[in-house]
């Protein structure tokens, strides 16, 4: 049994001060806002997937969009009861992740993550391409700047999200509002109406509907249940990322997942029941909300609201990768499968990183498809489903230890959909550019297990986790690489002396005559100006800076007990741009040094600004 504190789902005790990153952390709304845009704009696409597949069985397949959805209706509530107890029992996040390696095993939870970071990135890049796809369709001129309207979208989306999750949250809380008011006065219109108030948005364009089956197999439904699931991506979002609310946070987030499971429910039923109570028919061109919409409202100024609010939540579901996959990486760094970079929050409770890497890899996806929709589709959802199916899986150990066989039942049963909905959608799919998934996934998974084994041998030599030996005291040598006689050299010999037991000054000469001419100038000013640091000429055959003091670095750190530091002076210039004007010497000294020998290296700053 999950026991609930302040950090994941209990009140803060009276008289403890508030929380001062609470600010930079969402409400039960807030979060509805910034998770749930992926499940909310499924709507647009979810109705029409099953229609589409059954539209092969003509008007009689069509007959069973009704109980087809109200199957995927059911599944969704078995769903959302499911994540609510992960969200209880798993208050860090992680969703599948965390539930699967609790109760399936390493293996399996790297499995779940990997399906999710596969899914989550997909889903930016088939959301940003369906939004611009829309825009595209009103305006067809825009129709060859596709793919530069898609990267635009995505730097838009990317800097919201770099300000924080709450503020991403809180700019896309209209959109939100606008585009599910807008469906439930569809779904209550439709309901009103008799029949359609206009068919003008489908006239003129071909029909997809084959010729009356008289019969439909469950094949055909089991494959338009498969479809029809695609609306359920982003069911899990919420449970991914649960640090992510204010306290406390394990209730404000089931009730963002009880919120989100009821709207995605009434909106889905709502919208199948139009279908049948108008008969609608699938066209090319046209999308079936589009038609609904028609129907519904008539072909007038609503009709287009409507495209624009599903266009602009199509484009800003996109938002829903970037709340949930920062999350999940962070504990994949915490467990050692991804670099511990990932783990870093920034200012406004950013996992900076995540967000940045996720916008680069969807900024490769567009590229390679070209911002087109239908080039990303196919491997779209599989990921999803396979962690649906662990998760299911997972509650369903986890309810048999504690007794709950009612439960366990549920989950099983949603395990078992979801299981068979992978395996439907896979194979339906596998042609169409599935298998690029069946082949990233376990690749993905190989690379977590890579890493993890990276860190584990990192860890053995450093001695983590066990007493190191004491600290004791040995002889210091600074060396400190200078060319010229300038203040900055000053300013290093005098935090070398600070630092060490004995300071030498060292210079590289050439053998070609202007070097050495340059050399023995300093070592007379040198003298002149006697520092009380030993000047030590190292002479080097090859044009070299870095190797000839790497080389002297090794050859006095070979004497026992001593520990070298090399530190390295360079100018900070005033302005960015001054920069391109230094020479570099200083970058490729400390490179040589570290790369070569196991001195520490200190590179000093000479402030010119503060001079």
């Amino acid at each position: 049994m999950a026991v609930l504190t302040p950090e994941n789902g209990a009140a803060p005790r009276t008289g403890e001060p508030p929380d001062p990153g609470a600010r930079h952390q969402l409400t039960a709304v807030t979060g509805l806002a910034a998770l749930s845009l992926d499940a909310m704009a499924s709507v647009a696409y979810g109705p029409e997937a099953i229609v589409l597949v059954l539209a092969a069985a003509g008007a009689h397949g069509l007959g069973f969009t009704l109980p087809v959805t109200l199957g995927i209706a059911a599944l969704l509530a078995v769903l959302v009861a499911s994540y609510r107890q992960v969200i209880a029992a798993f208050p860090d996040g992680g969703g599948s992740y965390a539930v699967a390696k609790a109760h399936l095993g390493r293996r399996a939870g790297l499995v779940a993550a990997a399906s999710l970071v596969l899914d989550y990135v997909l889903n930016v890049a088939v959301a940003v391409t369906a939004g611009v796809a829309a825009l595209t369709s009103a305006f067809p001129a825009l129709y060859d700047d596709r793919l530069w309207l898609c990267l635009g979208v995505l730097v838009l989306v990317t800097g919201v999200n770099l300000r924080g999750i709450v503020d991403s949250a809180r700019a896309f809380i209209a959109p939100t509002a606008v585009f599910v008011g807008a469906i439930l006065v569809v779904i209550v219109a439709g309901l009103l109406r008799d029949a359609p108030a206009s068919t003008e948005a489908s006239a003129g364009h071909a029909s997809v509907l084959a010729d009356d089956a008289t019969t439909v197999g469950a094949l055909l439904l089991l494959k338009a249940f498969a479809s029809g699931c695609s609306a359920l991506t982003g069911v899990e979002a919420i449970a991914n990322a649960v640090p992510a609310f204010r306290a406390p946070a394990a209730r404000r987030a089931m009730r963002a997942e009880v919120a989100l499971g009821a709207l995605l429910g009434v909106m889905l039923i709502g919208l199948s029941v139009l279908i049948s109570r108008f008969g609608l028919q699938p066209v090319e061109g046209v999308t079936v909300l589009a038609q609904l919409t028609d129907a519904s409202l008539g072909h007038n100024a609503a009709f287009y609201v409507v495209q624009f609010a599903t266009m602009v939540l199509l484009a800003l579901s996109a938002n829903t990768s970037f709340g949930g996959l920062p999350v999940l990486l962070k504990l994949l760094a915490r467990d050692n499968y991804v670099p511990h970079v990932f783990g870093l929050k920034a200012d406004r409770q950013v996992h900076r990183h995540g967000v940045v890497w996720l916008a680069a890899v969807s900024a490769g996806l567009l590229v390679f498809s070209g911002g087109d929709t239908n080039t990303l589709v196919p491997l779209f959802a599989i990921g999803v489903f396979v962690g649906f199916t662990l998760a299911q899986t997972g509650m369903v150990l986890h309810w048999r230890a504690a007794g709950r066989w009612g439960r366990a039942a549920l989950n099983g049963l949603g395990a078992l959909l979801t299981g068979v909905s992978a395996v439907v959608v896979t194979a339906t799919k596998f042609h169409d550019g599935a298998w690029l998934i069946v082949i990233a996934l376990p690749l993905l998974v190989a690379l977590f297990e890579a890493v993890h084994r990276a860190y584990d041998g990192i860890g053995e030599r450093l001695g983590i986790g066990r007493v190191p030996e004491a600290p004791h005291r040995e002889r210091s040598l600074v060396l400190v690489p200078v060319s010229s006689l300038t203040r900055l050299t000053s300013e290093a010999l005098t935090a070398a002396v600070s630092l060490g037991d004995e300071v030498r000054a060292v210079t590289v000469c050439h053998p070609d005559p202007e070097d050495r001419l340059r050399t023995e100038a300093l070592e007379r000013d040198w003298a002149l100006w006697n520092p009380g640091v030993p000047l030590v000429r190292l002479v080097s055959e090859r044009r070299s800076l870095g190797r000839p003091i790497a080389a002297y670095v090794r050859e006095e750190a070979a004497a026992p007990g001593t520990r070298v530091t090399v530190l390295v002076p360079e100018v900070e210039p005033e302005r960015l741009w001054q920069r391109l004007l230094q020479n570099q010497r200083g970058a490729v000294v400390a490179h040589a040094v570290r790369r070569e020998t196991d001195a520490v290296v200190c590179r000093l700053r000479f402030r010119l600004a503060n001079r």
